[in-house]
């Protein structure tokens, strides 16, 4: 296969794809890179992969240049496995891609080129961030209770302090609750200084997961 063959079979994929030499410099890009990055195929070729996306890698690296790995797995012959690069488009913007790379052999010219197929992975990093933020806040609660538990009231909470952590745990706001209870806001702070001293609590969330943990409320 030529390499205007080659070019020609990629360019109505579904995914981006755009093939590289090995020193980077972008032979082909098609349509649908240029719907994901915004460039059109004129803006780019002769230009770097790495000076056009500058690519960094899960651990905040920057992994594209002119010496990336990709480049050392095909110098030793080896297979080069998936990848996710967060780069740059056009507008600015910064998104997230998994890359998987197709080396390509010139039967002609004994040149290799490297075949990119990027697909956007944006929604599922947002997703899996979610659920890191998710789990480490549970986790965070469950450590709470733990300590909270261990330590008892060291008065009883009156009727209106309870109804309080109550309306907190409904996820009321502090507006709402004072507005419902007819007391002000200095007021509210008050009765909320003195919970945290009688369960021996440091905030709000605090105050409210012991009550919880405690039967209280």
């Amino acid at each position: 296969m030529l390499e205007s063959e080659l070019f020609s079979f990629l360019e109505n994929t579904a995914d981006a794809v755009f093939v590289v030499t090995e020193q980077g410099e972008i032979r082909s890009w098609n349509k649908s890179a240029e719907k994901l990055f915004g460039y059109c195929a004129a803006e780019v070729k002769g230009k770097t992969c790495f000076d056009l996306l500058h690519g960094i890698g899960t651990l905040g690296t920057t992994v594209c240049h002119e010496n990336c790995s990709v480049m050392d797995c095909i110098g030793k012959g080896s297979e080069v496995p998936n990848f996710d690069l967060n780069v740059s488009t056009r507008s600015g913007e910064r998104l997230w891609v998994n890359i998987s790379t197709v080396i390509f052999h010139n039967q002609r010219t004994g040149e290799r080129l490297l075949v990119h197929l990027a697909h956007d992975i944006t929604e599922q990093k947002k997703q899996d961030e979610v659920v890191r933020q998710v789990l480490t806040l549970s986790k965070e609660l469950s450590s709470l209770g733990e300590r909270i538990g261990k330590t008892a009231p060291v008065s009883p909470l009156s009727t209106q302090e309870i109804e309080i952590l109550k309306m907190f745990a409904a996820g009321n706001s502090p507006q709402k609750i004072a507005k419902k209870l007819g007391i002000s806001s200095q007021t509210l702070r008050n009765h909320l200084h003195h919970i945290n001293q009688k369960l021996r609590t440091h905030n709000r969330l605090e105050a409210v997961m012991h009550a919880m943990q405690r039967k209280l409320i």
